[in-house]
């Protein structure tokens, strides 16, 4: 099963995607060409195959995108690159639709990948982004909220785990997305002081872990004892939805989010 959707930070994000899939498109309306620019494991791939035309899943990990061809061999409409997202290989304007999840927070110059996603969406094409978000809750990582305070020091841990180097602020990417042509249609917090709460350092230990690329980078070093997901929806993920939920009403409109979910369009 897809152990990670029990996780209510990647249960959110996988969420947001969906619902913007849902309103975009159907089985019998499909978009014509999409990308998922950083498939990481290929287990969105499955879930966004069905809205598109032409799917191509891209990584810059070999081993990563080794697994996701074989997890979604059976699926017809989806291709595999390994792609670099700081210089894509594919021609201005190649898709309608890109999709990105929590891969801007890995690249080193998140303003230079902005900039290829505004190079190869058509205009008036949409793109999903999340990232992780420098304005998280104090109950997602008190020990580097505190330690910001005074020095530029972090811990590897809490909003630094999972390989961040750095987190990005809404405002910046606003402005680079202005800058590249990218109108913001849509700005979302995802994940408050509760669903922080409940993932509060575990979840980073338990990526490094078992995780088969737990920084997230290229690194193709193999490693023993590591959990790969599948595409099946484990049934204890109800509990996580109910718990999203009730995170949502108390702190959705608030400044602090674990995450931020953008849907943007290029300009005509």
């Amino acid at each position: 099963m897809n152990y990670k959707l029990l996780f209510p930070t990647y249960r959110n994000r996988y969420r947001f995607i969906r619902e913007q899939l849902a309103a975009l498109a159907t089985p019998d309306r499909r978009i014509p060409q999409a990308l998922n620019l950083g498939t990481g494991e290929g287990d969105y791939d499955a879930m966004i195959a069905p809205f598109c035309e032409q799917l191509t899943a891209c990584d810059i990990n070999e081993q990563d995108v080794a697994f996701a061809r074989e997890l979604n061999q059976s699926i017809p409409n989806i291709r595999y690159a390994v792609e670099d997202a700081l210089a894509l290989s594919f021609p201005d304007g190649a898709f309608d639709l890109l999709i990105s999840v929590d891969v801007l927070e890995h690249v080193g110059r998140p303003e230079r990948m902005v900039e290829e996603i505004g190079r190869v969406l058509r205009p008036g094409g949409l793109a999903f982004i999340t990232f992780p978000s420098l304005e998280f809750p104090f109950t997602y990582d008190p020990i580097n909220r505190v330690l910001s305070l005074f020095s530029n020091k972090k811990i590897p841990q809490g909003a630094y785990a999972f390989g961040h180097e750095y987190l990005v602020l809404g405002s910046d990417f606003r402005n680079w997305a202005d800058r590249n042509g990218l109108e913001v249609l849509e700005e979302r917090n995802l994940s408050g002081a509760l669903v922080a709460l409940s993932e509060m350092y575990w979840t980073g230990i338990i990526q490094r872990m078992f995780k088969a690329n737990a920084t997230n980078v290229s690194d193709n070093a193999a490693r023993k004892g590591v959990l790969r997901p599948t595409v099946k929806e484990p049934g204890a993920v109800a509990l996580t939805d109910a718990l999203i939920n009730v995170d949502r009403t108390l702190f959705g409109k608030g400044k602090h989010s674990v995450g931020k979910g953008f849907v943007l369009q290029r300009r005509r």
